[in-house]
Order: structure tokens, then C-alpha cells, then sequence
């Protein structure tokens, strides 16, 4: 029986480190946010115009998502793509990071 358990242990240990995130650093994420703060402020609070978002508080895996989408061109926006385009993945983790950890916008979680 015990072989068994490992086995399963062992496998599952494999299966979640595909689907690992990279952990983001919100002090390095301070230190790339110098061209979103233009527009967003350098704690994310700041919306120079209608169409662009307060990012403050916001969830960091959402942040994540939409950078990665931004970054691929699955998301359209000619100044965000354009940004978007040089980051790295932990570039994008560090980012979110930042955000997410600065006081503003609250998400509320919807449980189904």
C-alpha cells in the first residue's frame, strides 16, 4: 500500500509544478513599474484618463493574466501591447506583485 501512496504523492508533486506561477517581488516590481506610472501612478491609484484603470489592490493573478494578454496581443490596447511586449514572465509576477500590495481598489470575491 505504501508504494502506492508515494507513487500518487510523487505524481501529484510533478502535475503541480506545471502549473506552478512565479512568484512575484513587489519591491523589484517597484523598480520596473517607471513606465506604468505615467498612467498609472506609482502606486497604481491614478487614471490619466476614462479608459485607464486604477490597478491599486487589484488581484495579482488578474494582473498577471491581463499583462500576459497584453503581452501576446490577445488583449488590445496600441500603448499597453507596445509596453507589454518586452516583459518577462517574472517581469510580470513582480509587477502584479507591486500592485496588488498597495492599498485601493477591492475586489470582491464571488463564490459559486
Amino acid at each position: 500500500m505504501k508504494p502506492i501512496i508515494l507513487a500518487f504523492a510523487a505524481a501529484m508533486t510533478l502535475l503541480a509544478g506545471q502549473y506552478a506561477v512565479a512568484s512575484g517581488n513587489a519591491s523589484r516590481g517597484l523598480e520596473k513599474s517607471q513606465a506604468c506610472q505615467a498612467c498609472h501612478g506609482q502606486d497604481g491609484n491614478m487614471a490619466v484618463d476614462a479608459n485607464t484603470p486604477i490597478i491599486a489592490g487589484q488581484h495579482a493573478a488578474y494582473l498577471e493574466f491581463a499583462l500576459r494578454q497584453y503581452r501576446s496581443g490577445e488583449r488590445q490596447n496600441a500603448l499597453m501591447n507596445g509596453f507589454a511586449e518586452s516583459l518577462s514572465d517574472q517581469d510580470i509576477a513582480d509587477l502584479a506583485a507591486w500592485y496588488a500590495s498597495q492599498e485601493g481598489l477591492v475586489t470582491p470575491r464571488i463564490d459559486n
